[in-house]
């Protein structure tokens, strides 16, 4: 038994599970110490609901992690969670929009809900970071680095897509899978009338290369080594 916790417990902090764990207690923390003191549950309660959202595609990008370690070189076995990742993957970004709901309100200063929506938008932006990091990976393992790269730039697009549909049209990632030609044909449309919507293309370009260069940023400080004070 201690056998298999020990495991589990190294595959976790393999995978940075418990770092984001405690972004997300401490965004938590504040949400449920504003409660307390406004008494009231409903404001701000959506960043509760969404950090929660954002959770699904870091575990299903876990899923996927654990099936490749039980299964190595059949990929096929992970391609269904990978599949669900994708779909709900812009759920862990979108808690950046929600900076939108932003405003004086009673009981408690501008400040401290300014660092509650910090607190709930990083805690579900590097839930997405992390989570689009170990899929990269996993597909760099199996089709090569130049696949990887583009497997992770053409999800990062999307996501930065996904944001646009979930925060303007109010689209959920599950209606991709009840209502995917109703979404499509949105898209599309947007797509073929750019003077239009240059909201549609300006936000979607904007978001992805804000996700893609963090990313870089991330995959970069993971390379961070100190020199050697031996070699000096």
């Amino acid at each position: 038994m201690f056998t298999s916790l020990r495991q589990v417990h190294r595959f976790l902090a393999d995978h940075l599970f418990y770092p984001l764990a405690l972004s997300s207690l401490l965004a938590f923390g504040l949400f449920f110490l504003r409660v307390l003191i406004s008494r009231s549950i409903w404001v701000y309660l959506n960043l509760a609901w969404n950090l929660c959202l954002a959770w699904l595609p870091y575990g299903f990008s876990l899923w996927s992690v654990w099936l490749d370690q039980r299964h190595p070189g059949q990929w096929w076995r992970w391609l269904i969670p990978g599949i669900l990742w994708l779909v709900f993957f812009p759920n862990a970004p979108y808690i950046l929009t929600d900076f939108f709901h932003l405003e004086v309100r009673p009981y408690l200063p501008l400040w401290f809900d300014i660092g509650l929506l910090a607190a709930f938008s990083w805690s579900g932006f590097f839930l997405g970071i992390v989570s689009l990091r170990l899929m990269h990976i996993l597909v760099e393992n199996v089709a090569g680095r130049l696949i990887g790269w583009i497997f992770a730039v053409v999800a990062l697009g999307l996501s930065g897509l996904g944001l646009y549909l979930g925060r303007f049209s109010r689209w959920n990632s599950w209606d991709l899978l009840t209502q995917p030609d109703q979404i499509l044909k949105e898209v599309w449309d947007k797509m073929l009338n750019p003077t239009r919507n240059p909201g549609f293309y300006g936000f979607t370009l904007m978001f992805t290369a804000l996700l893609l260069v963090s990313y870089l940023v991330f995959i970069s400080i993971q390379r961070l080594r100190l020199p050697d004070k031996k070699g000096v």
